[in-house]
């Protein structure tokens, strides 16, 4: 979206980041529970990340893991274990990719998936100056669910998501529904499953979370840095409410009427 690419980058020499946490009560861990943090960052939502990169650092695993870099034989243990990858190796990784950004002429950038600990949040903090934190928080069982029920196109690579949430309100809890994520007819036959998609492995990643990822919060907001945001559903639900959360709604409407 236009307004939302102009917002970005109203701080043309700076960087923008915002980074999605997963928290005790929502997750999103980095080797990678992005089911639901996709919510807001998956392909489907309505933001022209060709004028804002968006670095998400499971994708770089991801890459570094298919194209056998020095790195993939390590990643592949701790991925399969559900662990957090070492500062080392993400930061060797994300330096390379915002290298590349810069030599291509981008500004600004949306991370997703890092800083995990206080140490990759302070070495962060030390090189460039980050504008926003938004923390993502989803129930833990739909999460749950979301990680589970995620699937990838073994020719084309799409991602995709089987699971269909549906949790009746009760206790004072509103109710909350997630559509599932269907693929197109010529990638339903050729979907599989990640091998670290498994639920003994989720929960390892959701008890590392709360050990090494959630102080990262407390870090941020001590710093006037941090917008928390519960999502409603799924992108239908969510995206309008965070466009209002970020004070962009009014903006959105106006690009929509002269679109």
């Amino acid at each position: 979206m236009a307004v939302l690419n102009r917002v970005f980058r109203l701080r043309a020499t700076s960087s923008f980041s915002v980074r999605s946490f997963r928290s005790s009560s929502f997750l999103n861990s980095e080797t990678d529970l992005k089911a639901s943090s996709s919510v807001i960052a998956q392909n489907s939502l309505p933001l022209q990340r060709d004028v804002v990169p968006h670095i998400a650092t499971g994708d770089l695993v991801r890459d570094e893991l298919s194209s056998s870099g020095p790195f993939a034989l390590q990643l592949a243990e701790v991925v399969n274990q559900g662990k957090l990858v070492s500062d080392e190796i993400i930061i060797n990784l994300l330096s390379k990719r915002l290298e590349a950004s810069a030599a291509k002429g981008e500004t600004g950038f949306i991370l997703d998936g890092f800083p995990r600990t206080i140490r990759q949040a302070e070495i962060l903090e030390g090189v460039t100056d980050i504008d926003l934190v938004v923390n993502l928080k989803l129930r833990e069982e739909a999460l749950l669910a979301k990680c589970l029920g995620r699937r990838i196109c073994s020719e084309c690579g799409g991602n995709y998501n089987v699971a269909c949430i549906d949790i009746k309100g009760e206790d004072g809890k509103p109710g909350m529904y997630m559509a599932p994520l269907l693929p197109p007819p010529h990638c339903a036959s050729k979907l599989i499953t990640r091998s670290d998609d498994t639920e003994e492995v989720v929960k390892e990643r959701l008890r590392i979370y709360n050990d090494k990822s959630q102080p990262v919060e407390g870090f941020y907001r001590s710093r006037g840095k941090l917008l928390e945001f519960d999502l409603p559903g799924g992108i239908p639900e969510s995206w309008p409410k965070l466009l209002q959360a970020l004070n962009l709604e009014d903006h959105e409407d106006k690009q929509s009427a002269t679109a």
